[in-house]
């Protein structure tokens, strides 16, 4: 895989991602994104087993909050329930990303200086998990 390098990461969040052994790539297609590709959806019940997942880096980055991700191609449920927040599109690089919309939390809030692409990629692995247990009978 030929992967493009836009723009430069901060060292940390290179360093995380080389580490983190999957394809990654930056490219700048009306924001600037990191694209991680072959990511593990990390639960058996979604329609794709790994996705690439679209980070954009707000401008201020890494004083300005991550928030967010993008999927492709966009994940569903083999149950046919529906997952919240995920029907806007969006477009990056040609191809149609689904957007999650989750945000950090008043009790989770960004710290500069300590959160960086690598903890937002923790909470994309929780967001994916998570959205099995909203349904889990009590």
């Amino acid at each position: 895989m030929t992967v493009r390098r836009d723009f430069d990461l901060l060292p940390e969040d290179k360093q995380f991602l080389d580490d983190y052994g999957l394809p990654w790539e930056t490219v700048s297609d009306g924001s600037q994104w990191v694209l991680v590709h072959e990511f593990p959806s990390q639960h058996e019940g979604y329609s794709h087993a790994a996705v690439t997942v679209a980070i954009r880096l707000e401008t201020g980055y890494p004083n300005t909050p991550l928030d967010m991700v993008y999927v492709f191609p966009p994940l569903t449920r083999k149950d046919g329930q529906v997952i919240g927040a995920t029907q806007v599109p969006q477009n990056i690089v040609g191809q149609t990303y689904q957007r999650w919309s989750r945000h950090r939390t008043e009790c989770n809030p960004w710290k500069p200086g300590q959160d960086g692409i690598g903890t937002h990629i923790f909470l994309i692995e929780d967001w994916f998990a998570r959205e099995f247990e909203k349904c889990l009978p009590r």
